[in-house]
């Protein structure tokens, strides 16, 4: 039997030696749309002035308005314009399998899409979005937190491995991306920002503390008609 040299083995380890594989990412894309501050204004008050006349409808949200989810059938300019980018910013994002390769989307989506707005009080608790592939949120007016962070309203993002990974706290994977391996991350409300995110994965926003409405406009696209 060849012996093993032990004295081999008590050198330093060097991190640049050691091989991570990072396995199962979630992608989130997110885009700041330029030049949108005449939308966005006719948007909120398109918004408000159905939120001040239209009941609310209930789902995630605790307290606020939230429009049915028919946003897509909205035919105001503004509403089909965003509606156009955000599907034309879906296919670019997503990738049709044909044969063995892959390419670009010209998908026809089933889309459904409602507008919300938060008050000072008002949050959403966790929920994710059943029956769809791609969900998102364009924030229309982020209510000041982009300027105050104390005033949250900051949507998070819940690991969807759950709280197993967390479980031998205060133990971390001290590995680059992994240390929130387990609890969750935030993302920073910011008017004219389109964010998308895999249906599935359970999300929530922090209770809103501002003085002007968090006015922003929630997406669903289905791969079936």
């Amino acid at each position: 039997m060849r012996k093993i040299n032990l004295n081999s083995l008590e050198h330093t380890i060097d991190p640049t030696d050691i091989k991570i594989f990072r396995l199962f990412p979630t992608p989130l894309p997110s885009i700041k749309i330029p030049q949108v501050a005449s939308l966005n204004q006719a948007l909120s008050k398109l918004i408000l002035d159905k939120a001040s006349s239209i009941p609310s409808v209930k789902h995630s949200n605790i307290g606020g308005w939230q429009s049915a989810d028919d946003f897509a059938l909205w035919q105001e300019p503004e509403a089909q314009s965003l509606l156009k980018f955000v599907t034309n910013f879906v296919n670019t994002i997503t990738a049709l399998k044909l044969e063995e390769n892959l390419v670009e989307a010209d998908w026809q989506w089933r889309v459904n899409a409602w507008a919300n707005v938060n008050y000072a009080g008002c949050s959403n608790a966790p929920h994710g979005h059943p029956s769809s592939f791609w969900s998102g949120v364009y924030w229309v007016d982020d209510g000041g937190r982009s300027e105050n962070a104390d005033i949250g309203g900051e949507i998070e993002l819940h690991d969807p491995r759950g709280f197993m990974p967390a479980m031998s706290s205060p133990l971390r994977f001290k590995i680059e991306g992994c240390l929130s391996a387990g609890y969750s991350e935030i993302i920073v409300p910011s008017s004219g920002t389109l964010l998308m995110f895999p249906s599935w994965l359970i999300h929530s926003v922090r209770e809103f503390k501002g003085t002007r409405p968090r006015i922003s406009i929630s997406f669903n696209f289905a791969n079936y008609i």
